[in-house]
């Protein structure tokens, strides 16, 4: 395992990605923690922690640019408290293929007010029962959860089921967290599981990042759970995007349905 120096920062690749966002690439050095951030100087919108060690997602000084946190095939299994404090502005948060088991673990998200995108694929979080309801209630700011929009009927569902005592008791029954956090949680004799590879990795992200309506990052949700990857094994022109025209009208029926209710 690699400690995460300042050193180490400075000699890790920096670019321009296709969002034209500043991106500090962390990706692949076995880093256990995330520690000493403070010598980005606050110069990146993204941060690409992809194929780490990190078993805890804390540990950030104040980031007020980072919008962006890629941490794919990591260990993670519990996320800190007062992350509203140090990155405010975060707005998407991919955490595919880690260890985040219990729905109670992602009450510490809440508090992250600018948060949109949120993915928790290959994290056993995500069959417990009530799952999406739960992350609509608990985190509501959240539009697209696992590349699928959080739809009004979601919203209202949630709201039914977790509102007065009864959903309060409910809420705080199914919302068990993880034991104690101890150093080494989550590496038993079990294998790391093995993820996407470093270019599939990278076609996801730039996918992601190009994508600027609801219903793109939708169809994106539709290749990845075809065994596809966005951005490969597609000839170019055959994309085919919804407008954004198109993503406000059904906005708007959704509205309309529900005032009419």
């Amino acid at each position: 395992m690699v400690k995460l120096t300042a050193d180490l920062i400075e000699l890790a690749a920096q670019y321009t990605n296709a969002v034209r966002d500043r991106e500090l690439d962390l990706r692949g050095y076995k880093i256990p923690v995330i520690e000493n951030l403070g010598a980005t100087l606050d110069q990146f919108d993204t941060i690409d922690f992809s194929d780490n060690e990190i078993r805890k997602m804390d540990g950030f000084p104040l980031l007020k640019r980072l919008k962006c946190l890629l941490l794919n095939n990591n260990r993670i299994c519990r996320v800190g408290e007062g992350l509203e404090q140090v990155i405010p502005n975060l707005n998407e948060l991919i955490l595919t293929n880690n260890s985040i088991v219990e729905l109670g673990d992602l009450d510490n998200l809440s508090t992250l007010k600018n948060l949109t995108y949120l993915c928790l694929l290959r994290n056993p979080v995500i069959n417990k029962r009530h799952y999406r309801l739960y992350v609509a209630y608990k985190i509501p700011q959240v539009r697209v959860l696992d590349f699928q929009k959080v739809r009004l009927a979601e919203r209202q569902e949630a709201a039914s089921m977790f509102k007065g005592r009864r959903g309060a008791q409910l809420a705080k029954d199914i919302a068990k967290r993880s034991k104690t956090f101890t150093p080494g949680a989550g590496l038993q004799s079990e294998k790391k599981k093995s993820g996407p590879s470093p270019s599939d990795v990278e076609a996801i992200k730039n996918a992601i990042a190009n994508a600027t309506t609801l219903a793109e990052v939708e169809r994106l949700k539709g290749l990845l759970q075809s065994g596809q990857i966005p951005g490969r094994d597609h000839a170019p022109g055959n994309e085919v995007f919804i407008s954004e025209e198109a993503d406000e009208e059904e906005e708007m029926e959704e509205g309309t349905t529900a005032n009419g209710s």
